[in-house]
């Protein structure tokens, strides 16, 4: 069986490949490392080309001033006696090349060197080297004529040196060495080219910042525009593509906040109207003679009552704006709360502190616990809050029960409004399916989240994350 595959993790182009992705998420990031890139690359590739050019001239350069020098070294050589000749040659050195009298490494060696070029030599330049020899040495028949023979080969393993190889009139042998010299690069040359990059990358920087901004700000306008209609006005200026987006999602979020508080207004104003004929029917039930449907009527004209209440009541929790947030003791409300439901000879207990006061509304933050608490105590009987701070700075406030619990499937359905696990309608058990609904209302409005977790052992985790970090300050 062959081995599992390496963890694959998700590149641009939808191919796995282990490790992590150097590929930015973001379309700021994206650009910016494809524009620094190609500055980069092009940057490398002009200054090879220039580096290249530059070796070139040096080269011809080099071949110019060699076919002249050498001509004139090798009539003054061929004049002189040959036991003069080795006093002349430090005289006709140049700083490209040298003569010596002799075959200098070996001109059997030489051909050798040339011929394995020919075939093939692995050997990394070996191509290039004998193409140089050969320019070398068409360039030097051509300068000294046809009375001597000669014959240039690149040495092995020295770099970028050649020999050539020729014999004078008398038949002595003489070889030049020769080492070519690049033309130098100016010091400041690779300092200039890098400012040069640095200049163009903080300006492909500047460009993308400049280009990518306004998504950012849309996104940013978007994900603030929640439920408590607290929208976000973008500003309409920049390129015309950028203002009409902005004028878009201006209008957009208009329109939004237009349809959401006409449908709150007419549900409230159903739920408030529907109060006087409910009074009206309790007054009637209260003069009935038949005393057991009396009660009935009375039980169902109290649900009715209930239900209206906490209809307004969601109507108004989407408008949570409406209480300003201030500094608060949260250990104070918290504790107070906990005496409340004490006093009324409910079970509730409290562990852990805040330890800081924080930023935030505190009756919406109130309602949210209350809810949570009523629900823990409808079902269990019993409720336990516990606050801690996490790692990352942020309030996390429990309320723990025993009772039944809620299936996996069903934790986020069940804040849905008017939704409920049961099916009865009676109010001791079902209840009018708001409760949770207007809790996560409210977290949404202060900026928290509100989720649901199974608790070990048994029962049910309602936790509440402010998002505010406290002000340890204060």
């Amino acid at each position: 069986m062959s081995p599992p595959l390496p963890h694959r993790t998700r590149w641009s182009g939808g191919h796995g490949w282990p490790g992590r992705s150097v590929w930015p998420r973001s379309l700021f990031g994206r650009l910016a490392l494809i524009l620094c890139a190609g500055l980069a690359l092009a940057q490398g590739l002009s200054f090879a080309l220039v580096a290249y050019e530059r070796g070139q001239a040096a080269t011809s350069m080099m071949l110019g001033y060699m076919e002249r020098d050498v001509a004139s070294s090798l009539a003054l050589l061929d004049r002189l006696p040959a036991a003069e000749r080795a006093a002349w040659l430090p005289r006709l050195e140049r700083g490209g090349y040298s003569f010596m009298l002799g075959a200098g490494a070996g001109e059997g060696a030489g051909a050798g060197a040339g011929a394995g070029a020919g075939a093939g030599a692995g050997a990394a330049g070996s191509v290039a080297d004998a193409r140089l020899s050969a320019q070398v040495e068409a360039s030097l028949a051509e300068a000294i004529g046809s009375h001597y023979t000669v014959s240039a080969h690149p040495l092995p393993g020295a770099g970028q040196r050649f020999q050539v190889h020729l014999r004078l009139r008398d038949g002595a042998a003489l070889t030049i060495d020769l080492h070519p010299r690049g033309m130098p690069l100016s010091p400041w040359l690779p300092l200039l080219m890098l400012l040069q990059l640095a200049l163009l990358a903080a300006s492909c920087w500047a460009a993308v910042r400049l280009a990518t901004r306004p998504l950012n700000e849309l996104a940013q306008a978007a994900d603030s525009l929640g439920p408590d209609l607290r929208a976000t006005h973008l500003s309409e200026q920049g390129p015309s593509e950028v203002a009409r987006a902005a004028r878009a999602f201006n209008a957009m979020q208009q329109r939004i906040a237009g349809y959401i508080s006409e449908r709150m207004q007419i549900l409230a104003a159903i739920s408030h109207d529907l109060q006087t004929p409910i009074t009206r029917m309790r007054l009637r039930t209260d003069l009935m003679e038949d005393e057991p449907q009396r009660d009935k009527l009375c039980a169902d004209l109290k649900q009715m009552e209930a239900l209206v209440r906490e209809g307004v009541s969601y109507a108004r929790t989407l408008h949570g704006s409406a209480e300003p947030a201030r500094r608060i003791d949260a250990d104070a409300l918290l504790d107070s709360m906990v005496c409340d439901y004490r006093d009324a000879g409910q079970q509730v207990v409290l562990r852990g502190r805040v330890g800081a006061a924080l930023h935030s509304r505190p009756l919406a933050l109130r309602r949210i616990l209350g809810n949570l608490c009523d629900n823990a105590l409808a079902f269990a009987g019993a409720a336990e809050l516990e606050v801690a701070v996490d790692a990352a700075g942020r309030l996390n406030i429990a309320v723990l029960d025993r009772g039944p619990g809620i299936p996996d499937t069903q934790l986020e359905a069940v804040f849905q409004p008017f939704y409920r696990l049961e099916s009865s309608r009676n109010r001791a058990t079902g209840g009018t399916g708001l409760g949770l609904a207007i809790a996560r209302q409210l977290a949404q409005a202060i900026d928290a989240s509100l989720t649901l977790h199974q608790r070990p052992g048994g029962g049910l985790e309602a936790r509440l994350t402010l998002a505010a970090e406290p002000n340890k300050n204060d």
